[in-house]
């Protein structure tokens, strides 16, 4: 049966005695929810199909809203961000028009249009060639009356109706064609008003559009430079609103929750910052010498063009994946859901071979380690601080949230054995050691004091590395029962059942262009991660910050955000459990596919990379496990827990950061 949203989002969680039941408004939402709770499964917030807007959330509706208060300090901060300039530009443009005599009435439309740019809100733009009914719904924040595209000989008119301006049918009324297009002074105001005009729209579009929160502004700018320059000037009429046709009208040009306006289903941080990654590519390619932008500015933009690159692969995962079985859903999830870290792991590794030094490859084991501390540590306690802050008390499943935790145990194992090893049967080698020559009572004074890849027993088993290829088969083996326990034997454990109205949907992505999306964000993301690391090692030389902190802060953490995001908007859905496992989920892969991965990738190229990590590494993961395991007890969590996380994840990141550099560094 088909169920209402809630009014914190799009799927409801109801915490039940015996079974929680997920609500969504079809069969591919339901086949994507399921996946959230599937063990291996990329965690994905948002939606795959297009969602009517009547069935939206209360705050995704309001974008659409009807609001008539024009006076608000967004209306006022219009004015000084964008108002005055494209004013401005109108009232230099209005005296040249009049000058040329044929074009005085293109001198009268900038005139008017100069004051309605001052303040447009509450203001309309009509049409006075055709009449219309009027409207009894009022105008949206910036509503744009679309034009028909099939529908030549006709014009879209306002009509009353009760739905948002996006859904609502516009009544079709016959048209004369406009004769304005053979007039001189038509050719006169494209040659010499428009021009400059269609520059300042576009400029201020631009602008308005990433802002994110002015997009309003970015529509009735593109609406202005696409329909209301190109009419007859005897056809624009500004007027409070009257029965002639709208074209344009708009009463607010700030909305705080535009964050959330998606295109196409892609989130507009996402979309706005894709152009970064083609400049990214462009500068990083063309300016190898650094002439016009130096390492540490490029290094900045390369690694702020994986966070877009991170979430469009997301979005791929989530919708093939909901569109496909199970098989292909893990394959896929298993293979494209560590692309983002593996392809900066292995570019890093070669870099380094190339440049025989072992200073990238602990940049690598840094990396690692920062992901896994922070999907341990960080993500569980931000989103517990930030859902028990707004819920009090949270609740979620013990029983998978044990499933995670032996498996992070089973992870951390596997991947510290070699270094656990190395510290049993290796020699503790210092560099550099001083005593006072005749006087036994003093004793040695060392410094830089570690554990040497020397001795026969050592030598046997990790020089030539039959322990770690061991392991890089047992961690592989030890997800595959982990996918058949939690999705086969044992599922119930997860006790949830989702509900679908079975409704009709639009997929935002077909598999096609989800495969394909997947695939180009691969490309550029290698291509990205290439520039990360060819431009780090001035950082790296030249910095006074320790490469350890380095490693487990920027390089772990950027590419997780979006991940970061999806969690905290569970947790603020009341749905902590999937938050808990997000992280879990991104810990897991790391040790269990990329790890391995990375031992296959050295085993047929061998980059040098020994599956050894430093004592501060070991310890701090060690620890963490131990921490979040007796966290995830009682099923129960809170704000304090989760500051809790987040107070001893910022402690070992001082220890990072006081810590000295790595001796190959």
């Amino acid at each position: 049966h088909c169920t209402s949203p809630t009014r914190h989002g799009e799927e409801g969680w109801h915490d039940g005695t015996s079974r929680t039941t997920i609500r969504v408004e079809n069969e591919v939402e339901a086949h994507r929810e399921a996946n959230n709770y599937k063990f291996g499964f990329r965690k994905w917030k948002g939606n795959v199909t297009e969602k009517p807007i009547e069935d939206r959330s209360d705050i995704d509706k309001e974008l659409h809203t009807d609001l008539t208060s024009v006076i608000s300090f967004g209306n006022i901060a219009y004015v000084f961000l964008f108002g005055w300039w494209i004013s401005l530009f109108y009232i230099l443009i209005c005296p040249v028009m009049f000058l040329t005599i044929c074009g005085a009435s293109y001198g009268k439309v900038c005139f008017k249009l100069a004051w309605y740019f001052i303040w447009p809100f509450g203001n309309s733009i009509e049409k006075a060639s055709s009449v219309a009914r009027r409207s009894t719904v009022m105008p949206t924040n910036c509503e744009i009356i679309p034009q028909e595209p099939n529908a030549e000989d006709c014009e879209p008119l306002l009509v009353s109706s009760p739905l948002p301006a996006e859904i609502r049918a516009p009544a079709l009324h016959p048209k004369k064609p406009s004769k304005h297009w053979g007039r001189v002074s038509t050719y006169i105001w494209l040659f010499l008003g428009y021009p400059i005009l269609a520059v300042v729209h576009s400029l201020a579009c631009f602008l308005s559009w990433l802002l994110v929160f002015t997009i309003p502004v970015a529509k009735m700018n593109g609406r202005v430079l696409t329909t209301v320059l190109l009419m007859a000037p005897e056809d624009v009429l500004i007027h409070k609103l009257d029965k002639t046709r709208v074209i344009l009208c708009c009463y607010q040009a700030f909305n705080m929750y535009y964050y959330k306006y998606t295109v196409q289903g892609i989130n507009i941080f996402a979309l706005n910052l894709l152009p970064l990654v083609f400049m990214t590519l462009i500068i990083g390619y063309t300016d190898r010498e650094h002439k016009y932008f130096s390492a540490e500015t490029m290094f900045t933009i390369a690694i702020t063009s994986i966070i877009p690159l991170s979430y469009y692969i997301g979005m791929g995962i989530a919708s093939l994946s909901a569109q496909s079985n199970f098989a292909v859903g893990a394959v896929v999830n298993a293979t494209f859901g560590s692309i983002a870290e593996m392809t900066f792991y292995i570019t890093a590794l070669l870099r380094g071979h190339r440049a025989a030094s072992k200073c990238y490859e602990e940049i690598v084991k840094s990396a690692l380690t920062g992901t896994l501390l922070g999907c341990i540590l960080f993500i569980p306690g931000i989103c517990m601080t930030v859902g028990g802050i707004k819920h009090s008390e949270q609740r979620f499943n013990s029983r998978s949230a044990g499933v995670s935790s032996a498996l992070l145990f089973i992870s951390i194992g596997g991947v510290f054995a070699p270094t656990l090893f190395s510290k049993i049967f290796g020699n503790l080698v210092c560099e550099s050691c001083s005593y006072v020559p005749g006087n036994a009572t003093t004793p040695f004074i060392c410094k830089d004091c570690h554990y040497y890849t020397v001795g026969s027993l050592f030598e046997l088993k990790i020089f030539s590395r039959p322990l770690v290829y061991t392991i890089s088969v047992l961690l592989p083996a030890s997800y595959l029962i982990g996918l058949i326990f939690t999705l086969k034997t044992h599922s119930h454990i997860y006790d949830i059942q989702v509900s679908d109205g079975h409704g009709h949907h639009v997929m935002h992505w077909s598999r096609w262009r989800a495969l394909a999306v997947l695939i180009v964000a691969t490309v550029l993301m290698t291509c990205c991660a290439d520039l990360c690391t060819e431009n780090i090692e001035p950082i790296l030389t030249h910095s006074s910050i320790s490469q350890y902190f380095i490693g487990v802060t920027v390089l772990a953490m950027v590419p997780e955000l979006p991940e970061i995001v999806n969690g905290i908007e569970f947790a603020l859905q009341n749905n902590i459990s999937l938050s808990l496992e997000v992280g879990s989920c991104i810990a897991v892969q790391v040790c269990m596919i990329q790890i391995p991965l990375l031992i296959l990738f050295n085993a047929f190229y061998d980059v040098g990379f020994v599956l050894v990590f430093s004592d501060i590494h070991l310890w701090a993961s060690i620890f963490s496990v131990i921490l979040v395991n007796y966290i995830f007890m009682d099923g129960k969590c809170d704000y304090f827990q989760g500051t809790a996380l987040v107070v001893v994840y910022l402690i070992i990141l001082a220890l990072y950061y006081f810590a000295p550099s790595p001796r190959s560094c």
